[in-house]
C-alpha cells in the first residue's frame, strides 16, 4: 500500500498531477482542496495517498492532509459512494464543513455536490454520523502558491475541472461565470465556485 509520496511536482492539470519520486513519475488524481495548496511546478511536495486497484484500472489518489484522506476513505465505506463521488465531496468542502453538515442533518447542502441526490445525502448522514474521522487541528496543508496565465485560460481550466468533478457543462460554466474575477488562479476560482454552490 502506497500511503505517502514525497517528490518534485512535474505536472498539474485538475484533477490530475504527476510527482517525480527519485526518477519515477507517479500519476495521481487529487482533490480540489489539495490542488489549491500545491506549490509551483518543479517544487518538492509531500502528498498522502490512497491506492485503489480494480480489474480495469489502478488509481492513486492524492491528498494534502491526513484529515482529507481519512474522510475520503470513510466515504468509500458508504453504500453507493465510489471514488469519483468521494473525491467530489472532499473537493467541494473541507472535512470540518462535511462533519458540520452531517451532524446538522443538512440534506440540502449535501445535494448541491455533484452526483449527490437526496437519497444519497440521507444515506451519508445516517452512515457517516458515527464514523466520521477525528479532525486534527494541527493537520495543515503545504503553503499555497498562486499561478497566473490568461483570464480566459484560467476560466476554461476552472470549467474543465468542474466537469471532471461531475458537474454538467452548462452548470459548470454558470458556476464559473458567477464568480469570475481578475487576479484569481484557476484553483481559487474553482474553490469559490464550489463554495458558492453550497450557499
Amino acid at each position: 500500500m502506497i500511503g505517502q509520496l514525497r517528490g518534485k511536482l512535474v505536472y498539474k492539470q485538475v484533477p490530475e498531477l504527476m510527482l517525480d519520486v527519485n526518477g519515477v513519475g507517479y500519476e495521481l488524481l487529487a482533490s480540489m482542496t489539495t490542488f489549491t495548496d500545491l506549490p509551483e511546478i518543479g517544487s518538492e511536495t509531500t502528498l498522502f495517498t490512497h491506492f485503489i486497484v480494480r480489474e480495469d484500472a489502478q488509481t492513486l489518489y492524492a491528498f494534502g492532509t491526513k484529515n482529507e484522506r481519512a474522510l475520503f476513505r470513510t466515504l468509500l465505506k458508504v453504500n453507493g459512494v465510489g471514488p469519483k463521488m468521494a473525491l467530489a465531496i472532499v473537493s467541494g468542502m473541507t472535512a470540518q464543513e462535511f462533519s458540520q453538515f452531517i451532524h446538522s442533518n443538512d440534506v440540502t447542502a449535501l445535494t448541491r455536490l455533484p452526483g449527490v441526490g437526496k437519497k444519497t445525502a440521507e444515506r451519508l448522514i445516517i452512515e457517516m454520523r458515527d464514523r466520521l474521522p477525528k479532525i486534527d487541528a494541527d493537520d495543515t496543508p503545504p503553503p499555497s502558491t498562486p499561478s497566473a496565465p490568461s483570464q480566459q485560460q484560467i476560466e476554461e481550466e476552472a470549467v474543465t475541472a468542474l466537469l471532471a468533478l461531475g458537474y454538467k457543462p452548462l452548470q459548470a460554466s454558470r458556476m464559473v461565470s458567477s464568480i469570475s474575477k481578475e487576479n484569481l488562479s484557476a484553483e481559487e476560482m474553482i474553490r469559490l465556485a464550489l463554495k458558492a454552490s453550497l450557499l
